[in-house]
C-alpha cells in the first residue's frame, strides 16, 4: 500500500491538537523532565534548514522520554526582539510588533506541520509584557545587589550602604570597578548624587563606559559577530570603535566561582579547558611605571599588569590599546597627527579582527616611562594588539620572550633584550618559563620560578606595586540604542539611574513617530512623548 504521508500526518496533528496531547499537567506521581530548545528570532524568511535540525533531534528526545513515563514538559517559544524587524520598521513605518506577529505566524505553520510535541500553552514570546515583566524584575535584583568574595554570592547593595555608614568600605573584600577608600564620615559628608556614584562602583548591573561597535546608519551598537571585515552585517554600513554610556552585568565577579564549579560537571576536559581558558585566571603583579613626557605634559603613573614580573629587566618599551585614556595625555604634539591618523584608522576594526590579525601596526606617542626596578626610560607607543578590555590598557612589552611583542621589536626597531642564559632570540621570541636567568640585575643566576616570586617580593616590600589575580572574563554589556527591545525599569533623578517600584512593573515600550535614533544622537526612545515615571513611596 502506498504511505500517504500527507493525509497520516494531518490527521495525527488534528488529533493532538484537538486533545492537547503534548499538554503538560502537573503530575505528581510522575518523574519531571525538562527539554528546552533555543528560541527562534521570527525573520520574515521563515524556518531555515538550522531550526529543525536542533528541534528534530530534542523532539525525538522528548518523545523518548514520555514512553518512558517521564512527565515531559517542552515547550517553544520566540526570541522576538531583535534589529531586524527595527530595520524592517524604518524602511516602511510599519510597528515592529506588527512585522514580529505575521513572522511568528508562518513560523508556528512551519513547526506545526513537521509535526513537533511541543506545549504550546507555554508558548513564550520575548516582546510581551508578560514575559519581559520579569526579565525587567531580574535587572533590578541585580541592580540594588553588589557581589561579596567572602560569602561568593550577590548580597543586597542596602547590607553594603550599612557597612559604608558604619566603617566606610575599609577591609571590605567585595566586586568593585575602581578602588575606592573612604571613611564612614566621608560617606556620610557626600551629597545624595555623590553617594548613587559610589554605589554604581559595587552594583552587579552598572554604567559604565566602554567600547562597543558603533554603525551610524543603523544607529546601534552591534556584537562582534554582526560585523564583519569593518561593515555591518545587515546592511553593509561602516562600523567605529566608539566609547559609549553602557549598562554591564559584573560577570567577572563570578570567575573564580565559575572556574570552582568546573570541577563539580560532568563535562570532558577538552571542554572544561575551552571555559578555563575563556575565562583566563592569571596571577602575577601590578606595578607603577613614571611616565617622562614633553614639557607641555605632566608626569602620570600608568599601572601595568604583568604575568611575568620577573621579566621586567627585559622590558624595552610600552604599548597602550588606542582607546586607553593615557593615549591623549602621553602624546606629543610632534606626534599629534600621526597618532591621530593611527586612532581614525583602527577605531573600525572590532577587537576579534585585532586578536586574529598578526600585521604589525602602530605609532609613537612622544613619551617615555621609567623602568621601575632599572630606572631606564623606555618609549611609549600606541598599538591595536593591546587591548583597553584587558588588565589596564598598558603593557609592558618584554620582546625576548613574547611572540607580540618581539614582532613588534623586529618591525620597529626597538631593543630585544634576552633573560636566559643560552637562549636564541635571533629569528623568534623564547617561551621564558624555565631556565637561568641573566640580564636582570639581582635575579641573575635564579631559575625562573625563583625569580618570579623574588621580584613579587621585591615590588611589594618596595611598594613598586601589588600582587594580584586578573581574569580574561570580562563583564557584560547591554547595549540598548536600538527601540525594539524591553525598556530598562531604570528612571533618572539629577543625573543618577534608580530602579523603578517592582509594583510598577513591566514598564511597556512607548509610542514613537519614527523609529531612528534622535537627530542629537539619542536612541529611538528618546523620541517618546510624555513617557515618563513618578517613584512613588514603597
Amino acid at each position: 500500500m502506498e504511505y500517504n504521508f500527507k493525509e497520516i500526518e494531518q490527521k495525527w496533528q488534528s488529533y493532538w491538537q484537538k486533545n492537547n496531547t503534548y499538554k503538560t499537567e502537573i503530575n505528581k506521581n510522575k518523574e519531571k523532565f525538562y527539554v528546552l530548545d533555543m528560541f527562534p528570532y521570527p525573520s520574515g524568511a521563515g524556518l531555515h534548514v538550522g531550526h529543525p535540525l536542533g528541534y528534530i533531534a530534542s523532539d525525538i528526545y522528548s518523545r523518548y522520554k514520555r514512553l518512558q513515563g517521564f512527565n515531559v514538559l517542552h515547550p517553544m517559544g520566540y526570541d522576538a526582539y531583535g534589529l531586524p524587524a527595527e530595520q524592517y520598521a524604518i524602511q516602511t513605518g510599519q510597528h515592529p510588533a506588527i512585522t514580529t506577529d505575521k513572522n511568528i505566524e508562518r513560523y508556528r505553520e512551519q513547526l506545526d506541520k513537521i509535526g513537533f510535541s511541543f506545549d504550546w500553552s507555554r508558548e513564550v514570546r520575548t516582546s510581551e509584557p508578560n514575559y519581559y515583566k520579569w526579565t525587567q524584575w531580574a535587572f533590578i535584583q541585580m541592580f540594588n545587589s553588589y557581589y561579596c568574595y567572602d560569602k561568593q554570592q550577590a548580597r543586597p547593595i542596602s547590607e553594603l550602604i550599612e557597612v559604608f555608614e558604619k566603617q566606610g568600605n575599609a577591609g571590605l573584600n567585595v566586586a568593585q570597578t575602581d578602588e575606592l577608600h573612604f571613611t564612614a564620615d566621608e560617606w556620610s559628608a557626600k551629597s545624595e548624587k555623590e553617594q548613587q556614584e559610589t554605589l554604581m562602583n559595587y552594583r552587579i548591573v552598572y554604567l559604565a563606559d566602554t567600547m562597543v561597535n558603533w554603525c551610524p546608519q543603523l544607529g546601534t551598537v552591534l556584537a562582534n559577530d554582526e560585523v564583519i571585515n569593518g561593515l555591518s552585517e545587515r546592511g553593509g554600513f561602516p562600523v567605529e570603535q566608539r566609547k559609549m554610556r553602557q549598562w554591564c552585568l559584573r560577570v567577572s565577579a563570578y570567575s573564580q566561582r565559575l572556574l570552582d564549579g568546573l570541577e563539580k560537571i560532568d563535562w570532558t576536559e577538552s571542554l572544561k579547558d575551552i571555559q578555563r581558558n575563556w575565562i583566563g585566571r592569571s596571577e602575577g603583579a601590578e606595578m607603577e611605571f613614571q611616565t617622562v613626557g614633553a614639557k607641555n605634559l605632566s608626569p602620570l603613573q600608568i599601572t601595568v599588569f604583568t604575568t611575568r614580573p620577573d621579566t621586567i629587566f627585559g622590558a624595552t618599551f610600552m604599548v597602550l590599546a588606542p582607546e586607553s585614556e593615557y593615549v591623549s595625555q602621553l602624546t606629543t604634539a610632534e606626534q599629534a597627527d600621526e597618532v591621530r591618523n593611527y586612532l581614525e584608522a583602527t577605531k573600525k576594526r572590532t577587537e576579534r579582527e585585532r586578536q586574529i590579525d598578526k600585521k604589525v601596526t602602530g605609532v609613537f606617542s612622544g613619551s617615555y616611562a621609567v623602568n621601575p626596578l632599572n630606572g631606564e626610560e623606555i618609549p611609549i607607543w600606541i598599538s591595536d594588539y593591546v587591548l583597553a578590555g584587558y588588565g589596564t590598557g598598558a603593557i609592558m612589552a618584554v620582546p625576548a620572550h613574547d611572540s607580540r611583542d618581539y614582532a613588534f621589536a623586529k618591525y620597529f626597531g626597538l631593543p630585544i633584550i634576552p633573560l636566559i642564559e643560552g637562549c636564541d632570540v635571533s629569528e623568534e621570541s623564547f617561551d621564558a618559563k624555565e631556565g637561568t636567568m641573566m640580564n636582570s640585575g639581582f635575579l641573575n643566576g635564579l631559575t625562573v620560578p625563583e625569580a618570579i616570586e623574588a621580584t613579587k617580593k621585591y615590588v611589594e616590600e618596595n611598594n613598586l606595586g601589588k600582587i594580584k589575580v586578573n581574569y580574561r572574563l570580562r563583564d557584560a554589556i547591554f547595549s540598548r540604542q536600538r527601540y525594539w527591545g524591553e525598556p530598562f525599569p531604570i528612571y533618572y533623578k539629577d543625573g543618577m539611574p534608580y530602579a523603578v517600584a517592582e509594583k510598577d512593573l513591566p514598564i511597556e515600550l512607548p509610542e514613537v513617530d519614527k523609529f531612528l535614533p534622535t537627530e542629537t544622537g539619542e536612541p529611538p526612545l528618546g523620541r517618546a512623548k510624555d513617557w515618563v515615571y513618578e517613584p512613588s513611596e514603597l
